[in-house]
């Protein structure tokens, strides 16, 4: 497991920048952010009540991990070092919603797009399948193929969704193209690096019993006009995970968020939220997860540390419950 250098000095503390859904943002200079991982948990775009202990430091320990695979596969990329159990010091890119004033040829901002590649049928996926919104030939499937949750597609799919918006919204490639003012050739360096991270991802987890299922990545432009993957991947938050055993058994086990998703499909909350985004009403606020649930969440998060990284989880002293 990584180690836990010493937390920043009290002398000249980090400044405050912004709260996302799991992680406090903070500057440390002008080229570098501090992330401060939370207990805390959202989805489908909306923060739930509860926290959840642990989560925020094996996200971390997590997220770290795959950036030092992607050093050891020379992809560059914003981490820089751990600084606490739930801390890590990144490079700093600016988020401009629209790239274009940056002038002709941006550099060191946030590309506004989430980038997702899809190895199965699961997820948001699945529910455009099942609502007739996506057809079995685009996802390369014969037509008329009857498509079943959990299927194997034909071939890695790759879609984008907005980054900055309340809510993500997936793109057409010409939009997605404008909205992040890259090209297409820097669009598919993306996709290649994407693959190639996480074929590191499903070497290092195939022999653990997991099967990596989809996964979602981040990128900005550094200084230079380069590349570079942002933010985090790889964990249960970002990326989708089934046991692998189960699978070949025809069962998809979740080692992912995707289980707390499920509750509160199972509840009916997402059907009233997705009935309240679509006709614009005002949406209803989320409950809190039931004691038990949390307890078994937490347990999942630590359980999916140990299974993708190989390394045991100790909690850190210094690490909230």
């Amino acid at each position: 497991m990584p180690s836990h250098p010493p937390a920043a000095s009290s002398t000249n503390p980090p400044k405050y920048l912004r709260r996302g859904k799991v992680k406090e943002v903070y500057e440390v200079s002008p080229t570098e952010l501090e992330f401060r991982f939370t207990n805390d948990i959202s989805v489908f775009d909306k923060h739930i009540p509860s926290e959840i202990p642990h989560k925020g430091e094996t996200l971390n320990l997590t997220a770290a991990h795959w950036f030092q695979m992607c050093s050891r596969l020379r992809i560059p990329h914003h981490f820089l070092k751990l600084s606490g159990p739930m801390a890590m010091r990144v490079r700093r890119v600016q988020i401009v919603p629209k790239p274009k004033t940056l002038g002709p040829h941006p550099k060191n901002y946030l590309v506004p797009l989430e980038l997702i590649v899809r190895y199965y049928v699961a997820g948001s996926l699945w529910d455009r399948v099942r609502a007739g919104k996506t057809s079995p030939d685009e996802l390369g499937f014969p037509s008329g193929h009857a498509v079943q949750y959990g299927e194997k597609l034909p071939d890695a799919r790759f879609e984008v969704t907005t980054k900055l918006e309340p809510t993500d919204r997936l793109l057409e490639m010409p939009e997605a193209l404008e909205l992040a003012q890259v090209d297409r050739k820097q669009m598919d360096a993306m996709r290649e690096m994407i693959l190639k991270i996480d074929a590191g991802i499903d070497a290092e987890i195939r022999p653990r019993g997991l099967l990596h299922v989809d996964g979602k990545k981040e990128f900005g432009v550094d200084a230079e006009g380069q590349l570079m993957v942002v933010d985090t991947f790889g964990t249960a938050d970002e990326d989708r995970f089934w046991d692998r055993d189960a699978f070949d058994r025809g069962r998809q086990v979740e080692f992912s968020k995707e289980f707390v998703r499920q509750h509160y499909r199972s509840t009916g909350y997402f059907d009233q939220l997705m009935k309240a985004r679509d006709a614009g009403q005002t949406e209803p606020s989320i409950p809190p997860l039931p004691p038990l649930l949390v307890d078994e969440v937490s347990r999942l998060y630590t359980t999916v540390y140990q299974r993708l990284t190989g390394q045991p989880f100790t909690p850190s002293a210094a690490t909230p419950l």
